[in-house]
């Protein structure tokens, strides 16, 4: 299986659809890297990376 990029939202309509309300646009237009692509990803892997790129898009203001 080769790498494959998609944006977060994919993954999002793909396994959680009902989460697409609540996230940003910036965070549902971020690219991620899949090691083995889509077709083997995992619900508990794409709760997973939803949950890290939410992390990722955070203010750093509120984080002190």
């Amino acid at each position: 299986m080769e790498m494959e990029t998609v944006k977060l939202s994919d993954i999002v309509l793909r396994w959680y659809p009902e989460m697409l309300p609540s996230l940003k646009k910036d965070e549902l237009n971020s690219m991620i890297v899949l090691r083995d692509g889509m077709a083997i990803l995992k619900p508990t892997d794409a709760l997973e990376i939803i949950q890290y790129s939410i992390c990722e898009h955070q203010d750093n203001n509120y984080l002190q």
